[in-house]
């Protein structure tokens, strides 16, 4: 097994709280404020997680700068009051960034044992497979 550092489980903890903030400010019909706070915490919480440095080579990487300029843009276009767009477009950036994690988080809940059996039906297993076929892991 791997230490966590104290700082690293406060990064995972503003992580959460993100998300938290991020599921409320759509819950409360796109609330400006709750969807930006939830983004300042999903990445200040990335960055305490894997580090400053690692989160810049991260999100400016050449091949992912398309994917970056919607998630930052994205953000903006919330902060200037356009919610429901700035969500549309970061929700794009996001998967669009994150999408070689997406196999790794699949292998995993198929061997959560109530998740299993629902990733395990005819339809969704099709999907996911043919999910994982055009996004294999980096």
């Amino acid at each position: 097994m791997f230490e966590v550092s104290d700082f690293q489980k406060i990064g995972i903890g503003l992580t959460g709280f993100g998300a938290f903030f991020l599921f409320l400010g759509v819950i409360f019909l796109f609330d400006k404020g709750l969807l930006a706070i939830g983004n300042i915490l999903f990445l200040a919480g990335l960055a305490c997680v894997i580090g400053l440095e690692r989160t810049f080579r991260f999100f400016f990487q050449q091949h992912k700068l398309k994917a970056t300029g919607f998630f930052i843009g994205g953000m903006v276009i919330v902060l200037i009051g356009w919610p429901l767009v700035g969500m549309l477009v970061e929700t794009y950036g996001f998967f669009l960034l994150f999408r070689g994690f997406f196999p790794v988080i699949i292998n995993f809940l198929r061997r959560v044992p109530v998740l299993s059996t629902i990733l395990s039906l005819p339809g969704i297993n099709g999907f996911l497979m043919r999910f994982e076929e055009r996004n294999p892991m980096v």
